[in-house]
């Protein structure tokens, strides 16, 4: 009797990873082998979240099973463990400039990776306090809401390029003003933005921006990288040019980025290569009035795919038996 399955959905995470590549490999060869076919593919928003949609017919049902388990199993699907405890410190928030005058090469390899790190450097050094991460061009994204799982923190961390914001442009009081909505409850008097850029915005008033933000009991720390002499922007193997065809050259601009951090009760510093500025930072932000908060961490996971894996080879060693028994009555009926 025939059945008809019309949909079947697979949810997997981490799409981007070597292992879907397999998967969708093995669900060809599965659907040749089933004589199921398959219509089409539709993949979820940037990889966090995949969702394979196939529709099919297939009067084999076992064999449909035996797809689904050779997906899921490829898939690696995992259960994960948190943990939570009680941890004291200050909440930072460190928003950082994407924009491609970060490509700028004042700094080696650049303006960004060295920025990020500086950075990296930064989280090896916190114990117990918070991080957040904010990236910015023409508008803002929350890379990392606050945690303190630091590990977690770094790749995020490493993941960002100038193409992490898909509008260019360099909008500071903008992200001043989601670094100031991504603080806890729990930080009323430890709270800490440190914004690293070239300084050199074309959206709003960052100035004023910081100065609400400074009314709510958060300081502002601003790190300046560049150069006042300013330089090209290499950009797809060639430097970046204007609509006039005329080369477009980056400048840091000191004086927006000490405003911003003299109406935010903080400190302006100018990166160097050796000491890009965060380590006195850090030092200040110590100071601050440590709050006690509540912290959940992932600690770890349980791999699931193999069982998915066993139900899979379980209905395939089926399937070889049934045929075979299949071909044998076949044979005797032929022979009368």
């Amino acid at each position: 009797m025939d059945k008809e399955i019309k949909t079947i959905g697979v949810l997997t995470s981490g799409g981007d990873a070597p292992g879907m590549n397999a998967a969708i490999r093995a669900v060809v060869r599965e659907a040749l082998h089933n004589k199921v076919k398959v219509k089409g593919i539709k993949r979820g928003y940037r990889g966090l979240l995949n969702e394979e949609i196939f529709d099919m017919k297939s009067q084999d049902v076992a064999g449909i099973i035996q797809l689904g388990g050779t997906i899921l199993g490829t898939a690696r699907c995992s259960e994960f463990r948190t943990e939570e405890g009680q941890a004291k410190g200050a909440e930072i928030m460190i928003v950082l400039d994407v924009s491609n005058s970060m490509l700028a090469q004042d700094y080696s390899p650049n303006r960004l990776e060295r920025a990020k790190l500086a950075i990296s450097r930064l989280v090896d050094r916190l114990q117990g306090d918070r991080v957040g991460l904010i990236i910015f061009a023409g508008s803002s994204f929350v890379q990392l809401p606050i945690t303190t799982d630091y590990i977690s923190a770094k790749m995020f961390l490493n993941s960002i390029t100038t193409e992490s914001v898909p509008i260019q442009g360099t909008a500071i009081g903008d992200a001043l003003s989601m670094a100031a909505r991504s603080f806890s409850v729990q930080s009323e008097n430890s709270r800490a933005i440190i914004v690293i850029t070239d300084g050199e915005n074309h959206e709003d008033d960052p100035v004023g921006v910081a100065k609400d933000v400074a009314e709510m009991g958060i300081k502002i720390y601003t790190i300046g990288v560049g150069s006042a002499q300013g330089k090209p922007i290499p950009y797809k193997g060639e430097y970046l040019k204007d609509k006039d065809g005329n080369m477009v050259v980056t400048r840091l601009d000191e004086s927006t980025l000490r405003e911003i951090a003299r109406v935010g009760n903080g400190a302006y510093i100018h990166a160097g290569n050796e000491e890009f500025g965060l380590n006195p930072i850090i030092d200040d932000i110590r100071r601050l009035q440590q709050e006690e908060f509540s912290n959940v961490v992932f600690e770890e996971y349980d791999e699931q795919y193999m069982y998915f894996f066993a139900i899979a080879l379980a209905l395939l060693v089926l399937e070889a038996l049934i045929g075979q028994r299949r071909a044998k009555r076949q044979l005797f009926q032929n022979s009368k």
